[in-house]
Parts: structure tokens; sequence; C-alpha cells
């Protein structure tokens, strides 16, 4: 069949190397003048590396395990509030992986021949018919296809052309800053795999090792008004966690603001009606983009783009229809209780005052064992 990918972030290429390894006709859209991947490190869950395996793509990325110890939630001292030990989750349903989202992003399309890739073209929107969908760029059709696959970001212009009665994006009021630096020499390891919060403020600070010799490190704070450029946010952070354990501001102030990332948090204000439209169907954050404190984003969009490879492999283009509402009838229900568990968890983390003591008191009694339970659930997804 002839398939059209809108967008080439992880998802998008994931599923576009899935579909042409299948025998299919694919043809991948991508907006921006170069395919590439911006960021910093990014955290594949265990099912998200299974969805890779289905298709082939898991090899680059396997062997980039997260470290295993003691991981779980802190307060901004660095004093324990729960702790799970994740080597016994990762005996249990697998090993994370701990990756650089530049290096993942080029694994991922190596095995994508560059004459299906289109970069430069903006997909403006989309012409359904009964038997085809017509693709159009800067006003003119560019392709015709037996189905289109919209994989075009949390911004999705074509998510709110498909369903316009759908109230769109939600800002959570927090904003998100990212950096990745040099491991420090003799830094000590208590602090990684490690999320600390701050009941005063409500604010995060989370910190993973990416290989050896590099840190990831991220926030979470409050976020009054219009999100401020890399230097002013990483000023403001080195304000607010400025008597926080001594290691994050010293990680803050030693990353360039050229190397930090700032996001308003954003999520879909509610899931979706359905990730089919016809011949058209949604991946990734188009379909069911969420708050990022579960770490299941990509992992998400990987298992649509596995689920979207085997309900289309083997059909004509009769079937499309009928195969994208199977294809929704098995991602939509469990993506949108990862998009609750994940708005919860944003909820849990930013508490303050009397409701975050409560928190912390609740969170110190939990045994670990029962927290190592519910930390392989997660990951199981």
């Amino acid at each position: 069949m002839r398939i059209v990918v809108v967008g080439a972030g992880l998802g998008g290429v994931a599923a576009a190397v899935g579909l042409h390894r299948t025998g299919h006709e694919v043809t991948l859209f991508e907006r921006a003048a170069e395919l590439r991947e911006a960021g910093t490190g990014i955290v594949v869950m265990p099912n998200g590396l299974r969805a890779l395996d289905t298709m082939g793509l898991a090899a680059d990325v396997r062997g980039r395990d997260m470290q295993a110890g003691l991981w779980g939630l802190r307060d901004r001292l660095g004093r324990p509030l729960l702790v799970t030990d994740t080597a016994q989750v990762q005996q249990v349903v697998g090993t994370p992986a701990m990756i650089d989202r530049a290096d993942l992003h080029r694994a991922l399309r190596a095995p994508l021949p560059p004459g299906l890739v289109r970069t430069g073209s903006p997909v403006e929107r989309l012409e359904s018919g009964d038997t085809e969908v017509t693709v159009i760029s800067d006003g003119e059709p560019v392709a015709r296809a037996d189905a289109v696959i919209v994989a075009d970001g949390i911004g999705s212009t074509l998510r709110a052309q498909l369903f316009p009665d759908h109230p769109g994006l939600r800002r959570t009021g927090r904003m998100d800053l990212r950096g990745m630096l040099p491991r420090p020499p003799g830094m000590a390891p208590d602090l990684l795999v490690s999320q600390l919060v701050d009941r005063r403020s409500g604010a995060m600070f989370g910190l993973f090792p990416v290989g050896e010799d590099r840190l990831y490190w991220f926030t979470d704070s409050l976020l009054d008004g219009t999100p401020p450029d890399a230097d002013e946010a990483r000023a403001q952070m080195l304000s607010l966690m400025a008597d926080w354990h001594p290691l994050v501001p010293e990680l803050i102030e030693a990353t360039p603001p050229a190397d930090i990332h700032v996001d308003p948090i954003t999520r879909l204000a509610e899931p979706l009606p359905s990730f089919a439209s016809g011949r058209i169907g949604l991946l990734g954050d188009a379909a069911h983009a969420m708050p990022p404190d579960l770490g299941q984003g990509a992992s998400q969009a990987f298992e649509d783009a596995a689920a979207l490879t085997r309900h289309l492999t083997g059909g004509e283009p009769a079937d499309v229809p009928q195969r994208l509402l199977s294809y929704d009838a098995e991602r939509r229900p469990s993506t949108s209780r990862m998009m609750r568990a994940a708005s919860r968890q944003s909820r849990l983390t930013s508490q303050t005052g009397v409701s975050a003591w409560l928190r912390d008191t609740l969170l110190r009694a939990v045994p670990s064992r029962l927290a190592t339970r519910q930390l392989a659930t997660l990951w199981q997804a």
C-alpha cells in the first residue's frame, strides 16, 4: 500500500521504518529542513524497547541500560521519601534504556532509504476520499496515499483539522527545564536515578546518567505567564533551588544556557474520541500528549508505531479504514489510562503546603517492597 507518514520525530520515524520493512510504499514528510532530533536525554521504558524489538529497531538502544540501584523520590535535601529497588524491577519487566535523543533518532532513521524522505515539506491539510487521501503542502497536492499516519507532534495542526470540536491542548501551569552535561569527576552516586521534590514550592529536580560520562537533569516548576528564555529560566532555577542538595545548583550552574531546553508543560485537555478517521491514523503526541512525569511519552509512541505496523501488514487498500479502527481499539484505551496516570503523578509531585507534608509522610511509610512492585507496574505499562 501507499502510506504517508507526517512528522519525522521519534515515533514517526519508527513507524515509517516499520511500515517500509513490511513492504509498504512509504513516504515520510517533515517540515524541518533536515532530519534531526533536538533535546537532551530520554528514557525508553521496557515496553517501548519491546515495541522497537518487534520492528527490528532496538539493537542500537539495548545495551544503554539505566543504572540499577535504589531509585525513588527524595526531598529537596536528598533524603529518601520513597525507595525502590530497580534491580528487582528489571528482573521482572526488563531494563529501561537511557540515551541521548539525537543518538536515538539517528539509530531509528538509519534503516530508512533517503529517497523516502521529503524534508522542508510542511503538510497543511489532508483531503480524504473514499479510496485515497490527498496530501497538501504549500497549497498543492504532493502525494496520494491509501493511508496517512499523523505523527506531527504535540502541536499537531492535522489533529485540530480532524477533530475540530476537541478542546486541544491545555497548559498545566508548569515549566520543564532540561539539560545535559559531562559527569563531574568524583561525583557521589547517591542521587543518580532520583527525583527530588520540595513541598514549599512544588518544584522537582530529576537526575539520570547517560552512559558512563554524562548526566541528564530536568526541573519541573511553577510557570506564571510566558516561558522565559534559557538564560532567565536557568537563573530562576538557581535562585529557587539554592538551598537544595548542593549537587542540584552545581549541575544547573555548570550547564551552559545553550545546552538548556525550556518548555511549558502541555497535555491534551481530554483524550481524543478516536485515533482513526477513515484512512488517517494518529500516533504519539499528536494522539495522546501527556505530562512527562512517568517518562512514557516516547515509549507509548513506539507502541503506537509497532501496533500500526502490525495492523497494516498484509492489508489491501480497501482494508485500511477497518484496520485503523482495530489499531484505535488496541491503543486508545491504554494510552488514555497512561494520560490519567501521568496527570496524577504530576499532581502528586507538585503539591505544596499541608498536602505536600502529608504526601511526604505517607511516602516515607510505604514499604520498599510495595513501592518496587508499583514501579514494576508502571514500567510494564
